[in-house]
């Protein structure tokens, strides 16, 4: 996954949905401290939250998958 830091506002829902692998850095934007804190469909789940949809998700074979 890849947070697109032009389009995050900090609204943390995906610290909402996924508090183990997101959190809020000093500029108050997203970013992944643990791709390993939650399981896909719960990240997946996160991403969905996103109100500017600035995560996105990659399968293993590195297709975006989200959104």
């Amino acid at each position: 996954m890849v947070i697109d830091r032009d389009l995050c506002i900090g609204a943390a829902s995906c610290i909402a949905v996924a508090p183990g692998v997101f959190e809020l850095d000093s500029e108050n934007k997203a970013v992944v401290y643990n791709d390993k804190g939650a399981d896909d469909e719960t990240i997946l789940l996160a991403a969905k939250s996103c109100p500017t949809q600035a995560i996105l998700v990659f399968d293993e074979d590195g297709n975006q998958i989200f959104p």
